[in-house]
């Protein structure tokens, strides 16, 4: 029965009821953490085999380059070619560096407010006024970076195939001041959505006011499926090249949650321009990455295909998860009408949607029965509709017997 279809009396007795189950569900004394992706513990035991990795006297690559000194910037050559067969860009247009893609994309931002980038007419920063696109829901740590720098961020409607290129073509073509456009373009965080070719063509063929506009790609979650097969991932250099913008995609992935999120590496990904520009200011703060951890990593893979087995036996200890929650959501909350909710085919979120104006009522109530869940909405000052009914739900940090309390606690949908 649809709670909007309800009358007076009847919502009253509902909500006598849901009050008495809320009750006993404080009465758990739940403390669970859900508000971030973090892999759970036996995710993080599938790569322990890196912990005896390279080995001692294993440290020269197939080069015959020594890991354990100084040097190469660009990361190890064997390692590239790996990640570059996954993502769909040449080795030679793929750096590896340390264990977080945030951190390039921050530099990069740094980067291009200092000094502009290689096809900017002036340093950012000496822009009167700097934009970026958002596509909303998105990542809020992408948010938190334009917005420490006082970037002014606009919100762009996601759709089933990707953000409204139709709105993004409007603004980009009458806005100088629009700069770069955030994305994750596969398995969107945190709704799933899987941008489409089109899209992909779209954004990196449009007219833009700004010479030197950049579409952050954080291909993040390029492997990260639920199901038993992989995303093909996009061209986007070759689109790019193609459309004459070689320089408008920059690239971004990690190893993060394939293999210890801590303790992984990063990797970008751009016109041979946009790699030369980036390594001589990153080449003034390090002088290169830690190259023992990438041999590591290439030991551990071995090739391409090495990664996706891996993430085969990552599929096997989320699907399940992911198919619990969504039956459980399913069970308690569709006869109502009151929430909706993304059924993703890989990545790490499940993205619920609630009447307008009660996410961020639903979040506290959550927290004062012992269940942290991810702010409702994008922390940032972006404002939309979503701010009010959209929250982030992470299912796979639980194990199994702590998943029942917190999915169950959406008891409203049961007439």
């Amino acid at each position: 029965m649809s709670f909007l279809s309800l009358g007076s009396d009847e919502l009253a007795a509902q909500h006598r009821l849901q009050q008495e189950n809320y009750s006993q569900l404080k009465a758990k004394g739940l403390s669970l953490d859900l508000t971030r992706g973090k892999p759970a513990p036996e995710q993080l035991d599938l790569s322990n085999g890196l912990l005896a990795l390279p080995g001692e006297g294993d440290y020269l690559d197939g080069n015959g380059t020594d890991t354990r000194n100084y040097g190469g910037g660009n990361g190890l050559p064997e390692l590239r070619a790996i990640f570059g067969e996954l993502l769909g860009i040449p080795a030679p247009n793929l750096i590896a560096a340390n264990n977080a893609s945030l951190s390039l994309m921050h530099d990069v931002i740094v980067y291009s407010l200092l000094h502009g980038n290689v096809d900017s007419p002036r340093p950012w920063r000496q822009e009167s006024t700097l934009k970026f696109l958002c596509p909303a829901p998105g990542y809020d740590r992408h948010f938190a970076i334009t917005e420490s720098f006082g970037i002014e961020m606009i919100p762009i409607p996601l759709r089933e195939d990707g953000p409204d290129v139709d709105l993004i073509e409007e603004l980009v073509a009458a806005d100088p001041a629009i700069k770069g456009m955030w994305t994750v373009p596969v398995f969107s965080n945190p709704t799933g959505t899987v941008y489409s070719w089109e899209v992909a063509r779209r954004l990196v063929q449009m007219n833009t006011a700004a010479p030197d506009f950049r579409l952050f790609w954080d291909n993040a979650y390029a492997v990260h499926t639920l199901t038993h097969d992989f995303v093909r991932n996009v061209d986007l250099l070759g689109l790019a090249e193609t459309a004459g913008h070689p320089n408008r995609p920059l690239i971004f992935a990690s190893t993060s949650k394939i293999t210890f999120a801590g303790a992984g590496v990063s990797f970008l990904g751009g016109s041979l321009a946009n790699i030369a520009w980036y390594l001589q200011h990153a080449g003034k703060r390090s002088i290169g990455p830690d190259k023992v951890n990438q041999l590591r990593h290439l030991r551990f893979f071995g090739d391409a295909e090495g990664v996706k087995l891996h993430m085969q036996k990552h599929q096997q200890i989320l699907a399940p998860k992911f198919q619990l929650a969504l039956e459980i959501l399913d069970d308690r909350l569709s006869e109502s009408k009151i929430a909706s909710w993304s059924e993703p085919k890989g990545g790490y979120f499940i993205s619920l949607d609630v009447l307008d104006g009660t996410a961020k009522r639903t979040v506290a109530l959550a927290k004062e029965a012992g269940i942290a869940l991810t702010e409702a909405g994008p922390r940032s000052r972006i404002e939309t509709t979503q701010t009010t009914r959209t929250f982030v739900w992470h299912p796979r940090f639980r194990r199994w017997r702590q998943l029942a309390p917190p999915l169950t606690a959406w008891r409203p949908a049961r007439c």
